[in-house]
Formats: structure tokens, C-alpha cells, sequence
């Protein structure tokens, strides 16, 4: 019986230079590689959770151009993603699940694309992981950072690696590295827009740090070399509503430059756009472990959407498709290593 995804203990010569695009060529369907390492904990890392996100794909051909050859210093599990809107350059097909919302702990029904992530993870749980690294892209202006399910010494050490700006967040529910925080230390790794920047270069430095290092350390960085926040807050635009970023007639209007205010210390009062059409309100979901609604984070005035309380904005977009995918942002307080909002 065919297994939900293919499994190979060997790379194909033409996967190490293929571009997202045409990945589906080789890969036809979603692929762990299992390689094994002369450490054998293996480091368990995912690509292409989102189609559009190329740049841990990049990292990880570039590392596999470096050491298959030679070896590998420690085992890989490396998991390849959504191939199919990778060749069509979106973040997930109409007819798909997201890639980033059905791992063990989701809310979603069992379906092909659950049961995919089951298996992966069941996989991944007979081993004795490492650590564990999820690559991703932002479609906004972002700084590199790293979010974390749990504020324990090895998973921060193990964020520290890439950046001191660490995001703790318990929502949205069944991404991958929650799941994984089950197995191993396991961040998620955010490294700003395709193609800007150094992305690909910085991922493949925390890859090469993973590879090579023996062990995470059980104490944690220092708090002065942490910029620590926590996740309050997921904004969304009502499904029904409509959204415009250029000036066009609205239920919603943003600033062309709105995601610019990304990770800014926010007073209360900040414009976050203007009501159109009448009306309408951003829906508001808990970025913590609770079912609760937060309140009081807007005032709409005179047309206007502001900031009703001081507030740190992550993933802010300018991209109608990504808002209507995910979300507008997350709206974050700075905390404490004791998880202690400051």
C-alpha cells in the first residue's frame, strides 16, 4: 500500500539544482529524505510547507551541495512540502489544506492531507531527534526571527542560533513545530521576504550550526541577548469583506506601506487603516492556549481603524491573497523568560 508521502534514503542528482517550480517533476508528491549522518539524532527539517516560500528549499539544496559527498556530521530528516503549489507558485491550492495547519494537535477533520502529517510525524517520533526546523517566508517587511511553542533552555538556545528576536505562540493550532515540540527543541524559522536579503544565506548558517554542533545547552541565553514576545492576538478581515491596499473602494483599506510597521512599538492611537462601504469590524482570535476572544485591541473612529492599546504588530501584509490565507497579523507584547508579560 502506497504510503500518504514518498520516502527516499537518497537525493536525486537533478533535486540539488532544481527550482521550486519544477520540483514536481522529480518529487510528484510531497517527500522525506532520510539521510543518514554520523551523529545518528537526526535533525529534522521542513521546506515548502507554504509553495511560495522557496528559501528553506534553497538552504537545503545548498547544504545537500556541500556535504552529500562527503557525509553528512549528523542524520537528516528532511521533509519537502507542497510541490504541487510550489509548480504554481502560491502558498497552498484552492483544493488543498494548508501544509502549516494539519499536524498533530489540529483542529482539522481527518482527511489525505492530515493523515500525510500524521504519518510524517509518526515517522519522525521512532528516532531520536535533535532538533527540530521549520523554514519559512514572510510575504511582509519582517526582521529574521524565530517562533517558539515552549520557553524552555534548549528550545531558546536553539532559536538563538538564527536570531534574539524569539516569538512565543500557541496559536494557530496543528503548525508543525508545535507538533514537534512533543519530540525535540523545535522552532520555526522566519526569514523575511523571497529573495531579499540574505534569507537563504542565513538559513543555511543555522543549518550548517545544527549540523554541526554535539549538543544544545539546557541553560538559556542571556535575557539581555533576547528580544522575547509573545503572540496576544490573531487580526483577520472577515471572509465576506472585502480589502484593498491601493487606495480602492473598500469594506477594509490599508496603507500600501502598512506592513512597514512590522514589529514597531505601537502606541494606542496608530492608524491601521480606513472603514469603507459603511463599515465592518477585523475579527479577533487568542494567540495563546485559550479559546477566549481579546477585546479591546481596536477603536474605529470617524471611519478610521486604530489602535485602542499599546501593541507590537508581526506578519503584517500588503498581499490580499496572504490576508485572506492566514491573516492580517499578530498583534504581541514583549515578555519575560517565565513567559511574564512586561
Amino acid at each position: 500500500m502506497e504510503t500518504p508521502c514518498a520516502v527516499l534514503d537518497r537525493v536525486p542528482p537533478e533535486f540539488l539544482d532544481c527550482p521550486p517550480e519544477r520540483l514536481i517533476k522529480i518529487l510528484p508528491r510531497p517527500t522525506l529524505f532520510d539521510l543518514k549522518g554520523r551523529d545518528p539524532r537526526p535533525l529534522f527539517v521542513s521546506v515548502l510547507l507554504h509553495g511560495d516560500e522557496e528559501t528553506g528549499l534553497e538552504a537545503a539544496q545548498e547544504l545537500l551541495r556541500r556535504h552529500l559527498a562527503k557525509g553528512l556530521s549528523r542524520s537528516l530528516l528532511l521533509f519537502v512540502g507542497n510541490v504541487e503549489a510550489a509548480a504554481a507558485s502560491v502558498r497552498t491550492l484552492p483544493s488543498q489544506r494548508d501544509f502549516n495547519r494539519i499536524w498533530p494537535g489540529t483542529s482539522l477533520a481527518q482527511d489525505p492531507f492530515v493523515r500525510m502529517a500524521q504519518f510524517v510525524f509518526d515517522y519522525a517520533a521512532r528516532r531520536p531527534l535533535f532538533a527540530s526546523l521549520d523554514i519559512h517566508n514572510n510575504t511582509g517587511a519582517n526582521p529574521h526571527y524565530v517562533c517558539v511553542s515552549r520557553l524552555e533552555p534548549k528550545f531558546l538556545a536553539l532559536a538563538r542560533l538564527f536570531s534574539r528576536t524569539v516569538v512565543h505562540s500557541e496559536r494557530p493550532l496543528g503548525v508543525r513545530t508545535a507538533a514537534f515540540t512533543r519530540l525535540c527543541p523545535s522552532v520555526t524559522v522566519e526569514c523575511g521576504k523571497v529573495g531579499e536579503g540574505k534569507a537563504r544565506d542565513h538559513a543555511i548558517e543555522l543549518l550548517e550550526a545544527c549540523l554541526s554542533i554535539a549538543e544544545l545547552p539546557d541553560h538559556p541565553p542571556a535575557p539581555q541577548d533576547l528580544n522575547l514576545l509573545r503572540s496576544y492576538a490573531i487580526v483577520r478581515v472577515p471572509p465576506a469583506a472585502t480589502l484593498s491596499f491601493d487606495g480602492a473602494p473598500a469594506d477594509f483599506m490599508f496603507a500600501a506601506d502598512l506592513d512597514h510597521l512590522n514589529f514597531s512599538e505601537l502606541s494606542a492611537g496608530t492608524t491601521f487603516g480606513r472603514l469603507g462601504n459603511g463599515g465592518g469590524r477585523l475579527e479577533l482570535a487568542s494567540g495563546e492556549g485559550d479559546e477566549g476572544t481579546p477585546a479591546g485591541y481596536f477603536d474605529y473612529v470617524d471611519g478610521e481603524i486604530r489602535l485602542a492599546r499599546a501593541a507590537i504588530p508581526a506578519m503584517l501584509t500588503t498581499k490580499p491573497a496572504a490576508v485572506r490565507q492566514d491573516c492580517l497579523c499578530y498583534l504581541m507584547h514583549r515578555i519575560n523568560m517565565q513567559g511574564e508579560r512586561l
